[in-house]
């Protein structure tokens, strides 16, 4: 009975010290999820745009931008910039440039326990095609 008493209170005491590891191992997880589908999503429409813009008979830089931003319009996280240039005769190459720039919920998370702080997570895709001529 004595053994029994004494050992009462350390599933509390456990549950205290490896909740809080937990939490912020699940929110990081998260975190670098939204990352890493915000590259993926810029990466997908710098490809997109660079491919029609490819093929456009006329300026091909406008229509490769346009066709960047309607797939990015399809995605809910992040923020793009697009940038297209190139093209114009066969043969010339089409650029498509995407900047992306995801939140960071974990950073400031982080803060409060006196590391992190704000840290973004940013990158860019780049693609380019060739311009067709027929």
């Amino acid at each position: 009975m004595r053994f029994a008493r004494r050992e009462r209170g350390n599933a509390m005491a456990e549950t205290a010290v490896v909740l809080p590891v937990v939490l912020v191992l699940t929110f990081a997880l998260v975190n670098f999820a939204i990352a890493g589908y915000a590259s993926v999503a810029a990466a997908n429409a710098a490809n997109y745009g660079a491919r029609a813009g490819s093929v456009a008979q006329n300026g091909a830089a406008g229509v490769a931008a346009s066709a960047a931003n309607a797939a990015l319009a399809k995605t809910m996280i992040g923020e793009y910039s697009v940038a297209a240039y190139g093209g114009g005769r066969p043969g010339a190459q089409v650029v498509v440039v995407v900047n992306w720039r995801a939140p960071n919920f974990i950073g400031s998370m982080l803060s409060l326990l006196g590391g992190g702080g704000n840290v973004e997570f940013k990158g860019q895709a780049r693609s380019t095609f060739r311009q067709e001529g027929w």
